[in-house]
């Protein structure tokens, strides 16, 4: 895996809250988790509008006095130069991917903080979590026992946890961490271990990519984008602008998010000897399920890609992820592993 920037802030981001997981499965903004989910450029409530403006007008007027200053271009060059080398310092490449991207937020940070959810998770659905010796625990931890190895999280492997809920909600998340939850819901969907894999690959993705801390790192660039255009514009209130920005620059990112972790969990689905055609087979039943209860929102207003359009993607890498299936030798073992695990699974 690519080596981290040695440059990391985190004393400033202790009050924020984690934003909404990337490991979100389902399309729309899931209604679990709240505390870790971030409306960056939500709209103001009306109790607040008045303070938000107030002190908006008065941030703008600030603004316009510094601009007024003798040194004004020297200062916007000295910042401008911090700024820029404080970019560059934590460009790094996504594994697997290869993507470059802006973060400057560390995996152990990420880690740390989201302890608390997860212990807030437990409480919520505590009296719904199935027991470890229930069939569907034991065929989820198999397949992510199986699915780590290849993950980069080999050596962590004995500090995941696996919760499944007895719950109909389509939805499966892996929280930074390792903590794995699983809805019964999209077991359904998933039909199978082969399409678990899907599931789980995608979500442990999520973490191989440390999409949280890009997500978090790209909220204070925004913010500041936010605000410069309102001042640039001559608004008083952020409220239109963060909204802009939101659908122009926040929900397109999430969605690149959403198509790198499909990618990297298809070709960790591969490499763990599955078949990757399943991924493809199960968002397509993901698509007919949205079908038949009346779609979803426009994809430029989703903050994930559409489940046709995942599918079409999937199968597009199909050919790279059959490519990783034989050269991980699964042609020769996979079938025996396969017929032992279902042999097995069913005195488990």
């Amino acid at each position: 895996m690519a080596s981290r920037p040695r440059w990391r802030l985190f004393s400033a981001l202790g009050a924020r809250q984690l934003p909404q997981p990337a490991s979100r499965l389902q399309p729309l903004r899931s209604r679990i988790l709240p505390q870790l989910q971030s409306r960056t450029f939500s709209r103001t409530t009306p109790q607040r509008a008045r303070y938000n403006y107030n002190r908006f007008k008065t941030t703008t007027n600030l603004l316009h006095r510094w601009a007024q200053s003798p040194t004004f271009y020297y200062q916007i060059g000295f910042i401008s130069a911090g700024v820029g080398g404080f970019y560059i310092s934590n460009l790094e490449e996504v594994p697997v991917s290869g993507r470059r991207r802006f973060n400057f937020i560390s995996d152990d940070f990420v880690r740390r903080t989201s302890e608390t959810a997860f212990q807030q998770t437990l409480d919520e659905f505590d009296e719904k979590i199935l027991p470890e010796t229930h069939p569907l625990h034991r065929m989820t931890e198999r397949v992510l026992q199986r699915l780590l190895p290849h993950s980069g999280f080999a050596n962590e492997s004995s500090r995941w946890t696996v919760h499944v809920i007895d719950d109909k909600t389509k939805n499966a998340f892996v929280l930074p961490g390792g903590h794995v939850f699983v809805f019964r819901g999209i077991l359904d969907v998933a039909q199978g271990e082969d399409g678990l894999a899907a599931v789980l690959g995608h979500e442990i993705a999520h973490n191989v990519a440390n999409h949280v801390g890009e997500r978090l790192s790209q909220s204070w660039v925004l913010m500041p984008v936010a605000f410069l255009v309102s001042f640039f514009l001559g608004l008083d209130d952020l409220s239109l602008t963060r909204l802009a920005v939101e659908y122009a620059f926040d929900n397109p990112h999430s969605r690149k998010q959403e198509s790198e972790a499909d990618y990297i969990g298809l070709i960790m689905m591969s490499e763990a000897c599955y078949d990757p055609s399943a991924a493809a087979d199960m968002w397509e039943r993901m698509d007919q399920l949205e079908k038949r209860d009346g779609g979803g929102p426009p994809q430029f207003l989703s903050t994930h890609p559409a489940s046709r359009n995942r599918m079409e993607s999937i199968k597009g890498w199909l050919p790279k992820a059959e490519a990783k299936r034989e050269q991980s030798g699964c042609f020769v073992t996979g079938f025996y592993a396969d017929d032992f695990g279902r042999a097995f699974s069913r005195w488990t």
